[in-house]
C-alpha cells in the first residue's frame, strides 16, 4: 500500500473496530471473535508505528499510553457534580416525596414521575468530547474543582474515544421518537458536549487484584470503589490499563432539549456511551418500590457492586424548578440498602470441629442487624487469618456479609481497645474429644486426628444425609443427634438398620412418625454413583468432582483401586485431591465402612450412558430458572450424557441464561459461547 491508502485503511480500521466496541460495550452484541477483534487492533498498530503522523487522539491504539504523569492537573467543572442525600426506608422516601410535592404546584405534582439507577460503588467522573472526540476526564474532587485524569479514562475500554457517525446517531433518534433533537444534538457534537457517569471495577477483578496484593505481601483493598478510585488516579497510565476498569455513562449535562432523564439515558446510549440495561422508568413511588425490592434481589447475581438505587425526578423542567438544597439536588436521593458492614463486639471466640477434623475459630458477636438480618456469629476461618486480623477477645470489629450464611470480620478498630481485651489462642488439643490436633505443611488449618471425635461423627452424619447425597428426608440434625446420644447408631450405615421399635424410644416419637421415617430411610437404599461417592465426605470431592469420578470409572471396585496417576487423568482433579481419595480408599476403616453399607443392602446405580443428545456438550447456568431447579437441571444434563461446569471456560458449549444473569453472562458473550434462553434450553433436551 502506498501512503494514501495507508492513511484509507487507517481510517477504516479505527472505524470498523470503535463500531465493534459500540457492539460489545453497549448493545451487548458480538459479531466477531476476540481474536479478530485483537488482529484489526494489531494490524491498525503496525500501521500506525510505519506512519506515525497518521495515529490521532481516537485512535483505539491510544487507549493505553502516555508518559507518566508528575501531578494532575485541576479542572473546574462547568456546573458542580453534586452528592445524594440517602434514603434508608420507604418511610424515609415517602417524606422526600412529600417535601419536594410542597414546592411543586398541583398540576407539577400530577406530572411527577421517576426514572431509576442502580447505585454503583465506584467513582464519579467527568467527561468533556470537543468535535466528537474525548479530550478531558475529570474526578469529581469537591464538585466544583477536579484532577484531570484524561490519560487514564483513555484505558477505560468501555469511555468511547470518539462519538458515534453521525449518521448512525440520526437512524437511531428517529427509531427512538427523538428526531426533534437531531438539529441541537448534530450542533453539539460538533463542539462540546459534557457526560458524567461511573469508573467502577467487577467482583472477579477485585478479587483478582486482592489475590495479587497478597501473592506480594501487600494490604489487601477493602472495597471496589477504593481500587476504581485508586486505579484512576495513577501516574502511570499503564497502571490504570491493568486494572481493567469499566464504566457506565448516567447524565448529560450539556442542554440537548430533552424533557426527560430517560431520555437522556437513551441519547447516551445512542451517541456510544454503555449505559446500565436493569436502570427502569417508574411512573409512581410505588413503582419505585417494587424496583428497590428487585434490585436487591438480583444485587448478588450482578458482576459489579451496588448499594442501592438513585432516584431521580424524571420530568427535567421540574427537576430543576427543585433546585439544590447544600450539596444535593432536591429532585434526587439515594435510596440505600440495608448496611452489608456494621461494627459490633466480640463477646467470645470459640472453635468449632467440622466433619473432617477441621477446627475452625469462630467470633461470638453482640448481635447487630446486617443486610436486614440479626448476626452473632462470625467465622474467623484460622489461626493465620486471627493474626492477620490481630483480633482479639472485647475487640471492636467491622463485620461484612455479602451472601454468606456465616460473615467475615472485614476489620478490627484496635483505636477503641479499653486495655480490658483478652488474646484468643488456638487448642493445643481438639476442644469436643481432647483428641490430638495436627496441622499438615502448607495448610494453615489444625484438624482433630480422632476418627471417632463426636462433632467429627455428627457433621460426617449431616452431610451423608444431606440433599446431594442420600437426600433422606426428615433425618435432620436434631434426630441425628439424638440417634448418636443414645447410641442407636456409631455410623451413618447404621441408618440403614434401624427400626420402628428403635425410633419409638426417642421422645416426640409415634408409631406413625416413626413408621414414616423408617419407609423414607429404606427408599434411599438405592444411590446413584455419584451421589454415593460425594456421600462418603472425601476431603476435597464436591459434587461435581464426585459426578466426575462416577462418569470415568464403572464401579465402586475400579475407585477402591485406582492410583494417584490413575485419578490425576480425570479432569480437574490435581495431586492433592488424588492424594485424599486414594488415601480414603485405603483407610481400613473406610473399607469396612463400604462394606457394611453393602449388607446394609446398599445398591450403587451406574448412571454412565453410552449415547444422550448430549453427549461431549458443557452447559454452564446463569440467572433463575422458572421451570425447574438449578439442582434438577444439572441432573437433567447429565442424564442426557452432557457436563456441567460451574463457570466459564474454553471447553463450555452452551451458558443457559435464566433471569437476573450474573457475570457469567458478560464472560460468555467475551468468548463467543453460544448462549441460549430456558426455552431454548428445554427444546434441545425434548
Amino acid at each position: 500500500m502506498d501512503k494514501k491508502e495507508t492513511k484509507q485503511r487507517i481510517e477504516k480500521l479505527k472505524e470498523l473496530i470503535n463500531y465493534h466496541r459500540y457492539l460489545y460495550h453497549v448493545l451487548d452484541k458480538q459479531e466477531i471473535s476476540d481474536a479478530a477483534l485483537d488482529s484489526l487492533k494489531k494490524e491498525l498498530f503496525d500501521l500506525e508505528q510505519k506512519y506515525p503522523e497518521f495515529i490521532t487522539p481516537d485512535s483505539p491504539t491510544q487507549r493505553i499510553g502516555g508518559e507518566p504523569l508528575d501531578k494532575f492537573k485541576k479542572v473546574k467543572h462547568f456546573k458542580p457534580m453534586l452528592s445524594f442525600n440517602d434514603a434508608f426506608s420507604e418511610k424515609d422516601m415517602l417524606e422526600w416525596q412529600e417535601r419536594i410535592f410542597k414546592l411543586l404546584t398541583e398540576e407539577e405534582r400530577k406530572k411527577i414521575d421517576f426514572y431509576c439507577e442502580l447505585k454503583i460503588d465506584g467513582l464519579a467522573i467527568e467527561l468533556i468530547y470537543e468535535n466528537e472526540i474525548f479530550k478531558t476526564g475529570a474526578t469529581r474532587g469537591d464538585g466544583l474543582v477536579g484532577e484531570d485524569i484524561t490519560q487514564n479514562l483513555k484505558t477505560i475500554e468501555t469511555i468511547p474515544l470518539k462519538l458515534r457517525n453521525i449518521k448512525e446517531i440520526k437512524k437511531d433518534l428517529e427509531r427512538e421518537n427523538l428526531k426533534d433533537l437531531i438539529k441541537i444534538l448534530e450542533e453539539k457534537t460538533k463542539t462540546s458536549l459534557i457526560i458524567r457517569g461511573e469508573v467502577f471495577i467487577s467482583k472477579n477483578e477485585f478479587k483478582r487484584i486482592n489475590n495479587e496484593q497478597i501473592k506480594k505481601g501487600l494490604p489487601v483493598y477493602s472495597n471496589p470503589r477504593n481500587i476504581a478510585a485508586g486505579s484512576v488516579r495513577q501516574l502511570d497510565p499503564k497502571v490504570t490499563a491493568s486494572r481493567r476498569l469499566d464504566f457506565f455513562a448516567y447524565d448529560i449535562i450539556t442542554d440537548m432539549g430533552t424533557k426527560t432523564h430517560e431520555e437522556k439515558h437513551k441519547i447516551l446510549k445512542i451517541l456510544g456511551f454503555k449505559t446500565n440495561s436493569h436502570n427502569k422508568y417508574c411512573k409512581d413511588i410505588n413503582e419505585v418500590f417494587d424496583f428497590y425490592k428487585h434490585s436487591q434481589k438480583i444485587r448478588d447475581n450482578l458482576y459489579y457492586e451496588i448499594d442501592g438505587v438513585v432516584v431521580i425526578v424524571n420530568n427535567n423542567n421540574i427537576f430543576e424548578k427543585l433546585g439544590v438544597a447544600g450539596k444535593a439536588p432536591r429532585g434526587a436521593i439515594a435510596f440505600k440498602f440495608p448496611l452489608k458492614q456494621a461494627t459490633t463486639i466480640v463477646k467470645d471466640i470459640k472453635v468449632q470441629v467440622g466433619r473432617t477434623g477441621a477446627l475452625t475459630p469462630v467470633a461470638y458477636l453482640e448481635p447487630v442487624e446486617i443486610g436486614g438480618a440479626k448476626i452473632s456469629r462470625a467465622t474467623l476461618h484460622n489461626e493465620d487469618e486471627i493474626k492477620r486480623l490481630g483480633i482479639k477477645i472485647g475487640d471492636t470489629v467491622i463485620v461484612g456479609r455479602a451472601g454468606d450464611v456465616i460473615p467475615d470480620i472485614i476489620k478490627v478498630l484496635p483505636e477503641l481497645r479499653s486495655g480490658k481485651e483478652k488474646e484468643f489462642k488456638m487448642p493445643k488439643k481438639c476442644p469436643v474429644c481432647n483428641g490430638k490436633i495436627f496441622k499438615k505443611e502448607g495448610e494453615a488449618v489444625y484438624r482433630c486426628i480422632n476418627p471417632n471425635c463426636f462433632a467429627i461423627l455428627k457433621e460426617r452424619f449431616y452431610h451423608f444425609v444431606s440433599k446431594g447425597a442420600f437426600d433422606i428426608e426428615g433425618l435432620g440434625p436434631k434426630i441425628i443427634d439424638r440417634l448418636l446420644e443414645e447410641g442407636l447408631v456409631s455410623d451413618p450405615a447404621d441408618i440403614f438398620n434401624l427400626k420402628e421399635g428403635d425410633i419409638l424410644n426417642l421422645e416426640r416419637f409415634g408409631e406413625k412418625s416413626a413408621k414414616k421415617l423408617i419407609n423414607s430411610i429404606n427408599s434411599k437404599k438405592e444411590i446413584p454413583f455419584s451421589k454415593f461417592i460425594y456421600s462418603l465426605g472425601i476431603r476435597q470431592v464436591g459434587e461435581e468432582t464426585a459426578k466426575d469420578l462416577s462418569d470415568y470409572f464403572n464401579s465402586i471396585e475400579e475407585l477402591k483401586n485406582a492410583s494417584c496417576n490413575d485419578l490425576e487423568k480425570i479432569k480437574d482433579i490435581g495431586p492433592v485431591t488424588a492424594e485424599n481419595i486414594y488415601n480414603w480408599f485405603h483407610n481400613k476403616k473406610n473399607i469396612e465402612f463400604l462394606e457394611k453399607l453393602e449388607k446394609a443392602g446398599i445398591k450403587i446405580i451406574n448412571e454412565k450412558k453410552e449415547g444422550g443428545k448430549l453427549k461431549g456438550k458443557t452447559f454452564v447456568f446463569t440467572g433463575e430458572l422458572n421451570s425447574m431447579t438449578r439442582e434438577e437441571v444439572k441432573e437433567k444434563v447429565r442424564n442426557l450424557n452432557g457436563e456441567v461446569s460451574e463457570s466459564i471456560s474454553r471447553k463450555t458449549d452452551y451458558l443457559v441464561v435464566g433471569e437476573n444473569p450474573g457475570s457469567k453472562l458478560e464472560k460468555a458473550q467475551k468468548r463467543g459461547i453460544k448462549i441460549i434462553n430456558e426455552k431454548e434450553f428445554l427444546d434441545l433436551i425434548k
